[in-house]
């Protein structure tokens, strides 16, 4: 199942995610795009719905931001600088996959054959119109469910 969304500005992008943040609480997101194509600032509202006050910032160079509050898990992957997929295996990549918690992946491909396969996957990329252009892919009974609801919510 897969849906297309155009994101005509900033505010929009965090719109739609802050809105797919109601409605998938758990499982694995892979974020795809090049560089400024608006995945950092998506993840940004969702994370921000599901209760952040603080910055959501892209773990580049961290690999992992852990978002943690009421009771809830939420790990923001930044595979950009990856040199090796096998590198995951270091960081104990299979402990963060817990069933209640939420990942998102950025840059997925380089972390190939090591990660699980996704609930959604979400490609965005420069619209010929001056936005955004985002394509979300559901792979998983989760997915449809919450791209289902996102469809009949989206107001933007």
């Amino acid at each position: 199942m897969r849906a297309n969304f155009y994101l005509a500005d900033e505010k929009q992008q965090v719109a739609l995610g802050g809105l797919l943040g109601q409605f998938l609480k758990q499982g694995l997101v892979f974020l795809e795009g090049d560089l400024g194509s608006g995945k950092t600032t998506f993840t940004r509202g969702l994370i921000r719905e599901l209760g952040h006050q603080g910055a959501v910032k892209s773990p580049t160079y961290t690999l992992v931001e852990p978002y943690v509050f009421d009771g809830r898990c939420v790990y923001h992957f930044d595979l950009y600088r990856l040199a090796d997929p096998e590198e995951l295996e270091m960081i104990g990549i299979r402990d963060y996959f817990d069933e209640d918690a939420l990942c998102l992946v950025e840059w997925p491909q380089k972390g190939q054959g090591f990660l699980p396969s996704p609930d959604l996957c979400l490609h965005f990329s420069l619209s010929e119109r001056q936005g955004r252009d985002l394509q979300v892919e559901a792979l998983s009974d989760a997915g449809k469910a919450a791209l289902q609801q996102l469809q009949k919510a989206q107001v933007v």
